[in-house]
């Protein structure tokens, strides 16, 4: 029986894997976990659960391979993204088998971020959740609004900018969360947690950030960030890219803006449209009211008209006259006694008589 040192068998192994293997292959796979150190990158790939291994990116690969997928996709590599690479086999007596990342395809890990975004719209739609928004009623007047962004946001910024200028009284308070990358997605969950505990202090809750390429927004898409904001107590608007990036953050939001500006705007012109409207309605009643002064008017003048033509003086002229005994008017013979001094009132003077017995 032949006998192999350790070394020996590695030794073997490595020969009859370069004899039996092509130089490279391309491989999918999902990055569950990586790290870098001293320029390299260390990868752990797996598959399901029915493959693991781990790769390297040398530092030789790394800067010009990194450069080529952030450009295409505006992302680093992460954990938890879907990759397709191509690699060469190694095998290693001391670390075992392994793979030297030579080549990535950045589109592989666009059209996995688009196969989930549509697993995504056809679970809400399932449940239910796209529309659930919409039927919650949009307060009267929008001016408390708790905002979900990170702070040191140019979008964030422009937001507050457009609302403090706007000539309007607006409440607004920051939720801090991480917009894009690993951890945005439990960031903002935790930050809607925060909001909903206080929910009757709020109109409107705004997830605003700034555009960004698509993978940058990749956690917009996700199915439990999207079904909490479908479902949440208040209307949410969103904010969160350019005008080409609509996410499915977007589909089930009461109000979908493009840019965090574009929020702002919205809520500066709802404001508009009911100062508007409130002005409309103090003219219609100023109108309503010089109406009805011009009635008053006119009734007044009929009246003094009546009047007119019911004076002393109208009768006198028409060769009425007037008598009164003492001041007070005598409309009987039997009011009067022999020797009362009666005055007739006539249009153009008095005569005075006595009564004869």
């Amino acid at each position: 029986m032949k006998h192999y040192t350790l070394s020996e068998l590695c030794a073997e192994i490595g020969e009859l894997l370069n004899e039996g293997l092509a130089p490279s292959y391309w491989v999918q796979a999902e990055i569950s976990s990586l790290s870098e150190k001293g320029g390299h990158l260390y990868l752990e790939l797996v598959d399901g659960k029915s493959a693991k291994m781990r790769a390297t990116c040398w530092a030789g690969n790394r800067e010009l391979l990194m450069a080529y997928f952030e450009q295409e996709t505006g992302q680093r590599l992460q954990a938890g993204m879907a990759v397709l690479i191509e690699a060469e086999v190694q095998w290693h007596a001391v670390y075992g088998l392994s793979l030297s990342i030579i080549g990535i395809d950045p589109s592989y890990t666009l059209g996995d971020l688009a196969r989930q975004r549509q697993r995504t719209i056809a679970q809400l739609e399932a449940d239910g959740l796209l529309d659930a928004q919409q039927l919650l009623p949009l307060p009267t007047l929008i001016r408390r609004v708790a905002v979900i962004s990170s702070p040191g946001a140019a979008g964030y910024g422009d937001f507050i900018h457009q609302l403090e200028h706007s000539g309007y009284h607006f409440r607004t308070q920051l939720f801090e969360a991480i917009m894009q990358g690993e951890g945005a997605e439990a960031s903002i969950l935790a930050a809607l947690e925060t909001v909903e505990a206080e929910a009757d202090r709020w109109d409107v809750v705004a997830i605003i950030r700034g555009g960004g390429a698509t993978t940058d927004l990749s956690c917009f898409d996700r199915y439990t960030l999207c079904a909490v904001c479908a479902q949440f107590s208040l209307p949410v608007l969103s904010g969160i890219g350019h005008t080409r990036d609509v996410s499915v953050l977007d589909l089930v939001a009461h109000e979908a803006l493009k840019t965090p500006t574009a929020v702002a705007e919205w809520l500066i012109h709802r404001l508009d449209a009911e100062a508007a409207r409130v002005n409309d309605l103090l003219l219609r009643l100023r109108r309503t009211a010089d109406r009805q002064r011009l009635v008053r008017l006119h009734r007044i003048e009929m009246l003094e008209q009546r009047l007119t033509a019911c004076s002393p003086e109208r009768i006198y002229r028409r060769g009425y006259s007037l008598l009164t005994l003492n001041g007070r008017v005598i409309r009987s013979v039997s009011q009067l006694r022999p020797g009362d001094v009666i005055t007739t009132h006539l249009a153009d003077g008095q005569i005075d008589s006595t009564v004869n017995p």
